[in-house]
């Protein structure tokens, strides 16, 4: 995951630690309510005064079933309370899912901040207005508009990016974004019918990153595809395989993406695209 720097001083010592974390990208939109995501803006989010004048205190950890701890910051206080609320409710659920494809090797303590401001979100997360929630070096952040995502969309979101803060450690900076945005949607999103053939075409092509950065349906139909690929390999070769393709191809030196599919699938990248487009239209 491509990550920068925000380093931003100010009079509450640890928001502005959190403001000194290298940012990871791995955001989720509200526009596309099946967990789309792409990484954060290029460059230092602005942080104001105001968005800096917030409580910094978290919730005491709650233990999960799994036996991890989750700390919950809430910056909104009873404007945040009832997303609160509902993200606690889900986090068995989400740790459970991530556990099934990754395993259970990833980090033992979870940060979660809810954000009251745009501002704040901006200024923790490089966060843009149509952003729900996003994963950072350490922690998921979820903006004001959160509240409003229906308990589905909810649970996607944050499986989505439970798999991103699970995963970040063993993620390059130049990791294809096509299989980071696509196996977290594969965690996070339930299965639905096949397209059928009158979709397989349009469906049938790995994005690049313009597409993945391009707002509206070009940037729906491109986390879409990354998600029907990331369902195939898992559907054919197996989701143990899913994992094998992402640990060779996002990890610290991977090889090149067509390398990574035929040393984590056993076949050529040409016949592993053909017949996801065969299976797409099956």
């Amino acid at each position: 995951m491509r990550r920068f720097t925000t380093s931003v001083v100010t009079e509450r010592p640890l928001l502005g630690l959190l403001l000194l974390a290298e940012l990871a990208a791995a955001v989720v939109f509200v526009s596309h309510p099946l967990g789309d995501a792409r990484p954060a803006q290029q460059g230092p989010p602005t942080a104001t005064r105001a968005a800096l004048d917030v409580p910094t205190t978290p919730t005491d950890p709650l233990t999960l079933r799994d036996g991890r701890t989750v700390s919950m910051m809430a910056l909104g206080g009873v404007q945040t309370a009832d997303l609160e609320s509902r993200v606690w409710s889900e986090l068995d659920g989400a740790a459970d899912a991530v556990t099934a494809f990754w395993g259970d090797d990833w980090p033992r303590n979870v940060v979660v901040v809810l954000t009251r401001t745009d501002e704040e979100f901006r200024a923790l997360a490089a966060g843009e207005p149509d952003i729900a929630a996003a994963t950072t070096a350490q922690r998921i952040v979820f903006a004001p508009r959160a509240s409003s995502m229906s308990d589905a969309t909810l649970r996607i979101v944050l499986r989505h990016e439970l798999f991103h803060y699970a995963a970040r450690a063993r993620t390059a900076a130049d990791a294809p974004r096509w299989l980071t945005e696509g196996v977290a949607d594969f965690v996070g999103r339930p299965p639905t019918p096949m397209p059928g053939p009158e979709r397989a075409t349009e469906l049938g092509t790995l994005p690049t990153d313009a597409d993945l950065d391009t707002p509206g349906e070009v940037r729906s139909l491109a986390y879409d595809r990354a998600w029907w690929f990331s369902r195939f390999v898992a559907s054919r070769y197996g989701a143990e395989s899913l994992r094998k393709l992402y640990v060779t191809a996002c990890g610290t030196g991977h090889p090149d993406q067509m390398m990574a599919i035929k040393g984590a699938l056993g076949a050529d990248a040409p016949q592993v695209l053909a017949a996801w487009r065969a299976w797409l239209g099956g």
